[in-house]
């Protein structure tokens, strides 16, 4: 997949949490595909070490399963392709744990024909690398029906890219919906990030690459966006 190492998880967990970051996301993308567990022994050692709020996210397809990572310490959890394939496993989650804890995870393609907004997205599973059919817009209100409380948004289109969030996905689908939307896939500059909130419409915006290889220092990225007018947290 063309995937480059950016180190120990839980280091850098813990260095984002001293440099101000506001939450955490792991996504353990081929936890799916490749039919494995979540990692639960990185989630205790983060929770040994970080003090802010982690999502954690990949091969969690039932209420257990969400269970185990809640109790090893992470704050939500995340779904995506297993939501998919059973939508109850939202309600299910909700119900027992709220709806605070559950993050419904959505990677979206343009549907091209001629790459237009008007083709809308598709949503896809197992790490973004099959689709399903389903239109994105409508999968992110049925989760939020279902108990979803954020919705973490990933443009696959743009992911890895660094060109920046698909602004028109963020902004169609955070208008669709009443729960928080989180950005994510194309960051490469802090201006990127104010885009994701002020065109996009996103309650949040994450990024990975920018800060996992010293780009930019999450005090940077939170001076630049104060800087252009977005409320930020201290």
């Amino acid at each position: 997949m063309g995937l480059r190492d950016a180190g120990d998880p839980v280091e850098l967990a813990a260095r984002y949490d001293a440099d101000g970051a506001d939450e955490l996301v792991f996504l353990d993308i081929t936890a799916t595909s490749d039919g494995r567990e979540t990692m639960v022994d990185v989630v205790r050692r983060t929770a040994e070490q970080v003090f802010i709020p982690f999502t954690i996210g990949g091969g969690i397809r039932t209420v257990d399963d969400a269970r185990t990572m809640l109790r090893a310490g992470a704050d939500k959890v995340s779904v995506n392709s297993a939501a998919v394939a059973r939508p109850e496993l939202i309600s299910e989650i909700a119900e027992v744990f709220g709806n605070q804890c559950v993050v419904c995870a959505i990677d979206a393609r343009r549907r091209a024909t001629d790459g237009s907004a008007s083709d809308g997205w598709e949503v896809y599973v197992a790490g973004g690398r099959t689709p399903t059919g389903i239109d994105v817009i409508e999968w992110a209100q049925q989760a939020e029906s279902l108990g979803a409380g954020e919705i973490l948004l990933t443009s696959m289109d743009r992911d890895g890219t660094r060109d920046g969030f698909d602004l028109e996905l963020t902004a169609a689908v955070s208008g669709s919906v009443g729960v928080p939307v989180i950005a994510s896939g194309g960051v490469g500059t802090l201006d990127h990030l104010v885009d994701g909130v002020v065109t996009g419409g996103a309650d949040a915006v994450l990024a990975a690459s920018i800060f996992h290889f010293d780009d930019h220092a999450i005090a940077e990225a939170k001076a630049h966006m104060i800087a252009a007018g977005v409320n930020v947290r201290p």
